[in-house]
């Protein structure tokens, strides 16, 4: 009886808290400026793209999920312009509409590195694998919503407000499976990758002109949605 009082659960929650500790420490580091999400999170029923910009990203493994991101434009604007600033691109080059196929590689490859951080908190400290994706980036007028009931069993959807350093809002959405991590004994998470040596080597290749993401195209959009459930 005593061990089972002692066991540590990691739920849902846990999770969308490490996410959204993975979503503030690569766009710190990345645009040099403070992100900070809100100390409130919405149980909701539907998860979807939404204006001006929607990202997401399916993974798979201990556990399955869907992870959107949705940017105002002016939100996208901002972090672009400032992860180019702090990678030396003299302002005059920089896109000047969120619409620009840059802004979309950039943030793709962000949300790559975010969902990276992410799995390798999942490998370290819940001892399971999960594996993602490609992310993809859809310029959006209007608002779509995905199914996740095809491969989710039991799905919990969240959504998180984050804000940037102008106080401009972007929103993640997370659909997982229901499910609780349980701790049966003590183990070391540092003997794998340290986290912080992981993100400066994505940092360093994002530095060497690593291969841009790119939006997907009116029939990958396509193909994406549908094998989404729409």
């Amino acid at each position: 009886m005593s061990d089972e009082k002692n066991s540590v659960v990691y739920g849902t929650e846990d999770l969308l808290t490490s996410l959204c500790n993975s979503v503030v420490r690569v766009l710190h580091v990345a645009t040099q400026s403070k992100i900070h999400y809100s100390g409130m999170v919405q149980r909701i029923t539907k998860i979807g793209l939404k204006p001006d910009i929607g990202c997401f990203v399916l993974f798979d493994g201990g556990f399955s999920g869907l992870v959107v991101l949705n940017f105002a434009g002016d939100a996208a604007l901002e972090i672009y312009e400032k992860y180019m600033l702090s990678m030396g691109m003299p302002k005059s080059e920089l896109a000047s509409s969120f619409t620009s196929d840059e802004v979309s590689n950039i943030l793709g490859e962000l949300m790559n590195q975010i969902v990276g951080d992410f799995t390798g908190k999942v490998r370290r400290e819940l001892q399971t694998n999960i594996t993602q994706n490609q992310p993809k980036m859809l310029v959006l007028t209007k608002q779509v919503m995905l199914s996740v009931d095809t491969p989710l069993d039991r799905p919990e959807i969240r959504r998180v407000s984050f804000f940037t350093a102008n106080n401009n809002i972007f929103y993640l959405e997370l659909a997982i499976d229901r499910t609780e991590f349980i701790k049966l004994h003590d183990f070391d998470s540092s003997e794998i990758l340290d986290p912080d040596a992981l993100l400066d080597m994505q940092q360093a290749n994002q530095a060497n002109a690593a291969a841009p993401v790119t939006p997907a195209s009116d029939n990958d959009s396509d193909e994406l949605l549908r094998s989404l459930g729409m």
